[in-house]
């Protein structure tokens, strides 16, 4: 299949649909516009949940609570670590959420970086953010794994 020029407007106007229709489209129709404006719509919302989080956390971290155990103390600062982890990869996701918006307003999303092939309804639902096939992921892990990043 190759890739086809579909024109961003008509993808806002398309109506939601819900996964199960999405799957059950054929190959045919691969990100048309109502597929286009599914993906947009669940990439948005995961934006904004993700920006929500990262409010969250910048104002849980700024209520310090002095603590004069020192057990306690640990307790509280290794939650704050994590808390700070979790959230810089969710930073790290955001970021490829919002390049996945991008591609979708380019009419590029949908399609494999490396080999242009489409990369799948159902690996999309799976990972929105995804910019490789299947296929093709496998052989990039596969050649991390044999001869390291």
């Amino acid at each position: 299949m190759t890739k086809t020029n579909k024109s961003s407007p008509a993808a806002a106007e398309a109506p939601l649909l819900t996964e199960e229709e999405i799957l059950a489209m054929s190959e045919k129709d691969y990100m048309n516009p109502a597929q286009m404006a599914f993906f947009k719509a669940k990439l948005q919302a995961l934006e904004k949940e993700l920006l929500k989080n990262a409010g969250e956390t910048t104002e849980h971290l700024r209520e310090t609570v002095l603590v004069p155990d020192p057990a306690d103390r640990a307790t509280i600062e290794e939650e704050h670590a994590l808390e700070l982890r979790t959230r810089d990869r969710e930073r790290k996701l955001l970021k490829k959420v919002q390049q996945s918006i991008a591609a979708i307003d380019n009419n590029d999303y949908g399609w494999c970086e490396e080999t242009g092939e489409p990369i799948g309804i159902p690996r999309l639902i799976a990972r929105p953010t995804a910019t490789l096939s299947l296929e093709a992921q496998q052989r990039r892990e596969l050649k991390q794994k044999l001869y390291g990043d």
